[in-house]
């Protein structure tokens, strides 16, 4: 019965409405800025190592693999697996279609949590709710919006993640779920109650390190397949629109799967990278904007299309028909859709060491995922609860999550996946809404950070210039901290 309904939620939160309304910001956006992702890809590049942190802020990289740490989890391993088991190959081309249009969406909303971010405690902070309530006037939004996404980040999508760590684990080492479940909750633990500033740490080291270790291994597997690379290709392009014989029937699954999935693994829209960009030490808003943009490039074009690639070369995968509950393609006998393809994958060029090397990789992709999402839930709190209250707030938070950890790790994959298709799916559809209506100032910084490019400058931000209200962090112009002046001085 918890299953049907669960199951009916998600039906009615991803239908063909959302996916719609999906693609047509992103293209809206797409138009609006004229392809940013396309025209400003060096000048992406060069921001992602530039900047300072501050007492109050991170540098532009750590703001970059705090959001790349939850960008880069689960969805990237088992997610494109189970894009494929129910879309076909042709779902990785949708997956590909979704992140190139939703850079911009990625932009917008990166680049209004900066617009409209405050200063508490010492540290900045901002996100959907913030923008929601200072650049819309929405208070009521605003706080359905946070609550969406503090239940989201703290109950329903951390379980996915350690659901993942504890059954790739098992089937690699054999190791019972409920002791894997202990172990990430007090790894974890360490470091949330450590604060953002060692969140960010973790996030600068371990980030890079697992991403740059899993494409290796891809690249690998790759090669000693490189022949069909001609083959692979047509296959996932003629699949995506309905060419090929075997999966020309489920189209429809393809395109649903390779969205829902996309968006999963690249979170462009839905509002999660808007919290740690709004985070970042800049001295215009529009910088973090086209960093984060950038980061859903290296999510998907880099990480998710090495799972894919692994996949659909070494053909470890089977492909069912939701509608029919037909098997289409069985190549892997009672494997079950998730990581267990990636494994069987790395196995075929690399005999016993695919199930614990993926098993290892999603562990460190899972368990940063999860820091992300505590720092999300954290700064939705932060936003939700003022005054003497907030530290007990917090400390509530930080076991709701253990808890939702350790539940995870032991429940079924099915359910772990579906409550977390229902809480990506709120935080979707409230946060299109909102930047959609805000796209102006985002729009108008851009055009601000380009028009100052051109003379030659450092480009600095004033909201006061463009009559933009309630974003007081700019209202006298971007104020340099004595910190970050003090390392400008020691690195010229």
């Amino acid at each position: 019965m918890f299953d049907q309904i669960v199951n009916t939620i998600v039906s009615w939160l991803w239908s063909p409405i959302l996916i719609g309304f999906i693609v047509f910001c992103g293209i809206y956006f797409s138009v609006r800025t004229r392809f940013l992702q396309i025209r400003l890809i060096k000048e992406m590049i060069k921001l992602v190592s530039s900047g300072k942190g501050s007492a109050a802020g991170v540098s532009s990289f750590q703001a970059l693999v705090m959001s790349l740490s939850g960008r880069i989890g689960v969805g990237n391993i088992a997610g494109t697996a189970t894009g494929i088991a129910f879309g076909g190959p042709g779902a990785i081309f949708w997956m590909w279609a979704i992140t190139f249009i939703g850079a911009t969406s990625a932009y917008v909303e990166s680049t209004l949590a900066q617009i409209y971010k405050e200063k508490q405690d010492g540290e900045y902070r901002g996100g959907p709710a913030f923008y929601i309530e200072k650049g819309l006037g929405w208070k009521w939004f605003a706080v359905v919006f946070a609550v969406a996404t503090l239940v989201a980040m703290a109950f329903l999508m951390p379980s996915i993640q350690s659901n993942a760590i504890a059954d790739s684990i098992h089937n690699a080492f054999g190791l019972d779920k409920t002791v894997t479940g202990l172990i990430v909750v007090g790894l974890v633990g360490f470091t949330i109650f450590g604060g953002v500033k060692r969140i960010a740490k973790v996030a600068e080291w371990v980030v890079p390190f697992m991403a740059l270790a899993y494409v290796l291994v891809a690249l690998i597997v790759i090669g000693a397949n490189i022949g069909d690379v001609p083959a692979v290709f047509a296959l996932i392009f003629k699949s995506a629109f309905g060419a090929d014989q075997m999966f020309g029937g489920i189209i429809g699954s393809a395109v649903m799967w390779g969205v829902k999935r996309g968006l999963y693994a690249n979170e462009a829209g839905q509002g999660t990278g808007a919290h740690p960009a709004a985070a970042a030490e800049v001295s215009h808003p529009a910088k973090q904007g086209l960093v984060q943009a950038f980061s859903i490039y290296l999510d998907v074009f880099l990480v998710v299309t090495a799972t894919a690639m692994m996949i659909l070369f070494t053909q470890q995968y089977n492909v069912i028909d939701e509608k029919t509950g037909q098997t289409i393609v069985e190549n892997i006998p009672g494997v079950e859709p998730g990581a267990g393809y990636t494994q069987a994958a790395v196995d075929t060029v690399l005999p016993g060491f695919g199930a614990g090397f993926v098993a290892i990789a999603l562990f460190f992709f899972a368990f940063t995922t999860i820091y992300a999402y505590y720092y999300i839930a954290e700064t939705n709190l932060a936003y939700l609860v003022r005054g003497k209250y907030r530290g007990i707030c917090f400390i509530i938070l930080k076991f709701v999550l253990l808890g939702s950890i350790f539940l995870g790790s032991i429940k079924t994959a099915s359910t772990a996946w579906a409550m977390g298709d229902i809480g990506l799916g709120i935080m979707v559809w409230l946060n299109l809404i909102a930047i959609l209506l805000l796209f102006k100032p985002a729009n108008i910084a851009l055009k601000d950070y380009e028009e100052q490019l051109k003379q030659g400058k450092d480009p600095e931000f004033n909201s006061t210039k463009y009559g933009i209200k309630n974003a007081d962090f700019w209202k006298d112009g971007y104020k340099r901290p004595d910190d970050v002046k003090d390392k400008e001085k020691s690195s010229s």
